[in-house]
């Protein structure tokens, strides 16, 4: 088991946070406290690149959704990268693919944003 690390950085579009390890009840908090540092300016995208999670619990998704909420309060957009496939098939599940913006990868999230770039389901997940 991979501990959690959350790392931000800035991209054009707007901050990332890359979380890896696993994202369960005991280290949600940290990710919370990282989402709570992050300055987010109306019409960003707060991207979350997920490339290195090993797990995610109910309340890892509870996390996606108070990122989801954060963004939205500072009239930002959200999109998860690189969603791994069990991650994803809970998304789907909980019908949480139709709520988050996903892409393949961080470097198309913060890329030029182009028609057809998103993915428009988990398809392959």
């Amino acid at each position: 088991m991979r501990p959690l690390t959350v790392t931000t950085r800035d991209a054009a579009t707007g901050p990332v946070l890359e979380i890896s390890g696993h994202l369960d009840h005991a280290t949600a908090p940290e990710v919370r406290e990282a989402l709570a540092n992050l300055t987010i300016a109306g019409g960003q995208l707060l991207v979350l690149d997920l490339a290195r999670l090993d797990f995610c619990d109910s309340s890892g998704i509870t996390v996606l959704l108070a990122a989801r909420n954060i963004a939205t309060e500072q009239g930002a957009d959200i999109a998860l990268a690189t969603v791994p496939a069990n991650t994803a098939r809970v998304l789907r599940t909980i019908g949480l693919d139709r709520v988050f913006t996903l892409y393949p990868d961080a470097v198309t999230a913060t890329g030029p944003q182009l028609p057809g770039r998103a993915m428009s389901s988990m398809e392959g997940a």
